[in-house]
């Protein structure tokens, strides 16, 4: 089990951000964020949407760094992803 964290590059509210998953399970998702002061409301269904200034904080306390691409295969793989359509239907 891994939490994971791609680069900050998506410009949103004047800043950059990146996404925190993990590749297993939403129970040690929500944990690793409470652990580290992540507010409930950055929580986007499957994965946490995280300021650009907190991405060192939260390597430091173990998410590991990945490119986006290899966020996405992880996060399909878990089974956890949610698709597009399945965010529209919400």
């Amino acid at each position: 089990m891994a939490i994971l964290i791609d680069d900050p590059r998506w410009p949103a509210h004047g800043r950059l951000w990146a996404h925190l998953v993990s590749d297993s399970d939403l129970a040690e998702l929500h944990a690793f964020a409470a652990a580290n002061d992540l507010p409930p409301r950055s929580f986007d269904l499957d994965h946490y949407d995280v300021p650009q200034e907190a991405h060192a904080r939260l390597v430091a306390a173990g998410a590991r760094h990945v490119d986006g691409h290899a966020l996405v295969r992880a996060l399909i793989a878990s089974g956890l992803r949610i698709t597009a359509r399945e965010r529209r239907g919400r």
